[in-house]
């Protein structure tokens, strides 16, 4: 038996492989773009599922499109939600701008799905990819509802949940060691004494205000271009369509979508997107700076600051036996990195919005639902195997506050910075404690020092008594 059957559209014949649920189209796409082998990913295939299915059961109710046509392709396109056929979706990511390869490959799957379900069913209907499946679509309307619908359910399903967890984490432990006073450090130098609740507080905060900048899109992010069709005009579609899909697709999903306000902004820019993409970015950014601080307070254990011991869960060298590594904090600041980048690579494919469509889709999809994912996924392994599980060297860390030389700070009020500068100085020299200096230096009682360089007091701001 041949391995390839013959698939024709209108420019003629294509050889296919003979068990593809795809047609001509997907194959010459598939011929052309040799590129990457990179492709779209679940959560983009199942909101095509979604689009089209979305879009048959609208248009039989609007009397556009006959029931039982519209049925068989519901179900076809359910198999396409479920991720039965992920296989047949093999369009490189770089491809045509618009994505129109892409659709049409759901589209052939679909319509091949479901004059096969016709058939087992003893019935003779022939599903066709664009007259039936694509009916009252265009590509340029599709697509970028198929981003916008995926980054929601990605934000909600994945993200969302990575966020909280991690937030939780820092706002737990931090609760936890309430009572151990640490060193802050500004420049990378001693500074005044704070806790780990304030310390993990504001880490937990940092990714609330993440997850808040993120959720601040969403009201745009939801605005669904479908019902636009070829250049905004709506041409070729129920002038119901846009808005009763949209009403559906909240039904379906669960999340709330309306049509867009303005369907030429919403195809001829990734606006929204983009701006999603940038509050990524921004939660990066904060990740970033967390997971390096985790790993300087890890640093030694005794040659660096050994104030924090993340869990060892791995060897660290295949070299130096014994040495561990603070692994996931460095998974975390590649993803991070990542992030950034796919920003970048956004950003510069947000200014390709040429007239009435932009032309740089299929890599804004898979650059943003990829920093969605990856964000959310490693949030969530960072609060999971690095910071629920992390412990305090207690006795440690006091030896440090009880040396740092930066708490005569707090004497500043009652002998002036200049003096309290000569004693931190002598004191530093001289590898003493502080309050012994300043002792020899000062006229000030044991109960007085011992009150005003009182490490927990400095750390709740005001002045000391």
């Amino acid at each position: 038996m041949s391995e390839t059957r013959i698939e024709k559209d209108s420019m003629g014949e294509v050889e296919v492989p003979r068990d593809a649920l795809y047609g001509a189209q997907t194959q010459r796409a598939h011929n052309n773009f040799p590129i990457s082998g990179i492709r779209f990913n679940r959560d983009f295939i199942k909101a095509l599922g979604l689009i089209k299915q979305t879009a048959a059961v609208v248009n039989a109710e609007l009397g556009c499109l006959d029931g039982e046509v519209a049925d068989y392709i519901s179900k076809a396109a359910q198999e396409v939600i479920d991720g039965t056929h992920d296989s047949h979706f093999v369009i490189d990511i770089f491809q045509t701008g618009s994505g129109t390869s892409t659709n049409m490959n759901a589209n052939e799957i679909i319509a091949h799905r479901a004059t096969e379900l016709a058939k087992s069913d003893g019935k003779d209907v022939d599903v066709h990819p664009n007259d039936h499946v694509n009916y009252g679509q265009s590509s340029n309307d599709v697509i970028p509802t198929a981003i916008r619908v995926s980054a929601v359910l990605a934000i909600h399903e994945t993200l969302m949940p990575g966020l909280k967890r991690l937030e939780e984490a820092f706002r737990s432990k931090g609760e936890a060691l309430a009572g151990v006073v640490k060193t802050g450090r500004t420049h990378l130098m001693d500074a005044m004494p704070i806790t780990f609740a304030q310390q993990f507080g504001g880490y937990a905060s940092m990714v609330r205000a993440g997850r808040k900048r993120v959720e601040s899109t969403m009201v745009r992010l939801s605005e669904l271009p479908q019902g636009g069709t070829a250049v905004g005009t709506g041409i070729n579609t129920h002038t119901e369509f846009g808005f009763k899909f949209a009403a559906r697709m909240s039904e379906v999903t669960g999340y709330s979508f309306i049509e867009a306000p303005d369907h030429f902004e919403a195809q001829s820019t990734v606006d929204a997107p983009a701006e999603t993409s940038a509050q990524l970015k921004t939660y990066a950014c904060s990740l970033l700076k967390i997971a390096n601080d985790l790993r300087w307070m890890n640093s030694g254990p005794y040659n660096g600051l050994g104030e924090i011991q993340l869990q060892p869960i791995q060897p660290g060298s295949s070299i130096m036996p014994g040495k561990v590594n603070p692994v996931i904090e460095e998974s975390t600041a590649m993803v991070c990195a990542q992030v950034i980048g796919n920003d970048a690579t956004i950003t510069v494919a947000a200014q390709s919005g040429n007239f009435e469509l932009n032309v740089m889709l299929p890599v804004v999809a898979f650059n943003l639902l990829q920093s969605i994912e990856i964000l959310g996924k490693v949030s969530g392994n960072l609060a999971e195997r690095s910071v629920e599980v992390l412990t305090v060297n207690e006795e440690h860390i006091k030896s440090l506050v009880e040396k740092n030389p930066i708490l005569v700070t707090a004497l500043n009020p009652v002998i002036g910075y200049d003096l309290g500068a000569a004693i931190a100085k002598k004191a530093f020299k001289e590898r003493r404690a502080l309050k012994d200096v300043a002792k020899e230096m000062t006229d000030l009682s044991d109960a007085d020092l011992e009150s005003y360089l009182d490490p927990m007091k400095m750390t709740r701001g005001g002045f000391i008594s």
